[in-house]
């Protein structure tokens, strides 16, 4: 087996990098601190083409793989960006890939050129107060009216939506049947600034650069146009982008805890205690060891699960495992690292603490690790359904 990565795709780390460079950690604590979206890294990145990675050339992107979007991110979120840089660019990067596969022609040339330049912005409502998990308890609920539908509902933890032009929806467009609760579900590409749309930013324990949002649909008006696809079919189109968005996801978690590995041996070699560096101890020394034993296993899941989907091949095993695996990784690598400076890792001008808070997130989003669990129990294990 050839684990290295082709010339091609090692220039494309070394660029992301050295891009990624000219915004150093205080930049990031400061768009943290601030609770501002990050836009000068963002056009930046939009500047270099980075934006456009995985869209189609037809629409102005690069048309790479998966490997590709998350060899980019995990860079990114290596760099010391986190979460707050990752997510900036996520959706972007891969998230519109629901409208490459099923949108109409007419929807993929008003968004995919203007997500790869830079200059809009979609977000993705799914998640409901009363449906996280199990999205096929959503009320959102679009009735045909006229020429197109009206929409009701509510959705939240709706990134990027006070940015954000566009928002890909799902809604019901029947009623919930026990016999068949994914059915009757549809897509749609509607505009958010329009009447009937409020917003509402959700206060949150980390990633404050990058806001998550409330919004509440009151009698918005679609058209016909603006449905993804064929009415009911909005599931079965969603679940086109789960392995990805795992593999993406697991990758930005293997981000985070490479930086905060990398804070952690700085200091742990430069702090003097006992007139001997704190890192020459190995109550310092093993923990950070171990973490990166963890991102080095985990990283070859998640690879293997990128190298899968680009092919064409079976990966809902491999990107669940590599998003349960990587998040567990960065998660015990961040903690690590505030262990590492005691009492200063949770002083804010060392970082750690953001790379601490960031790293939690993966553990929850975009599904949590129980959920993962349940599917390798009864996808891989076969053993009975147990939600």
């Amino acid at each position: 087996m050839d684990f290295d990565l082709t010339p091609d795709q090692q220039d494309l780390r070394l660029a992301v990098r050295e891009l990624a460079a000219r915004f150093p950690d205080a930049y990031w604590a400061e768009q943290d601190e601030k609770a501002q979206f990050p836009w000068e890294f963002y056009e930046a990145f939009a500047a270099a083409g980075w934006l456009g990675i995985a869209i189609p050339e037809e629409y102005g992107g690069a048309g790479q793989g998966i490997l590709e979007a998350a060899l980019l991110l995990e860079e990114v979120a290596a760099s010391g960006a986190g979460m707050n840089g990752a997510s900036a660019m996520h959706l972007t990067i891969f998230g519109l890939n629901t409208l490459v596969k099923h949108g109409s022609e007419q929807q993929r040339r008003a968004v995919l050129p203007g997500a790869a330049d830079g200059s809009l912005h979609v977000c993705f409502g799914v998640t409901e107060p009363d449906a996280g998990t199990d999205t096929t308890r959503i009320s959102t609920f679009a009735r045909r009216e006229g020429d197109g539908y009206l929409v009701n509902g509510r959705k939240v933890w709706i990134t990027k939506a006070g940015d954000a032009q566009k928002i890909v929806l799902i809604a019901r467009t029947s009623p919930r049947d026990d016999a068949a609760p994914t059915a009757g579900m549809t897509l749609f590409l509607m505009d958010l600034q329009v009447p009937g749309v409020s917003l509402r930013a959700i206060p949150k324990l980390g990633r404050n650069a990058v806001a998550s949002y409330e919004v509440l649909l009151d009698e918005v008006h679609v058209p016909l146009e603006a449905r993804v696809g064929e009415e009911g079919q909005g599931f079965r189109y969603l679940l086109d982008g789960l392995n990805p968005e795992r593999i993406l996801l697991a990758h930005e978690a293997l981000g985070i805890g490479r930086a905060a590995v990398r804070r952690a041996v700085r200091y742990a070699n430069e702090r003097v205690v006992f007139d001997r560096p704190i890192g020459q101890n190995q109550g310092i020394a093993f923990p950070l060891a171990e973490a990166v034993a963890r991102l080095d296993a985990a990283e070859l899941m998640a690879r293997q699960a990128a190298w899968r989907y680009d092919r064409g091949l079976p990966c809902g095993r491999e990107a669940n495992m590599a998003k349960w695996l990587c998040a567990d990784a960065g998660f015990q690598a961040a903690d690590a690292a505030v262990q590492t400076h005691g009492g200063m890792g949770y002083a804010k001008e060392f970082h750690v603490e953001r790379y601490f808070r960031e790293a939690r997130l993966l553990r929850l989003a975009p599904i949590s690790q129980e959920m993962v669990l349940n599917y390798l129990s009864q996808h891989v294990l076969g053993l009975p359904r147990s939600y």
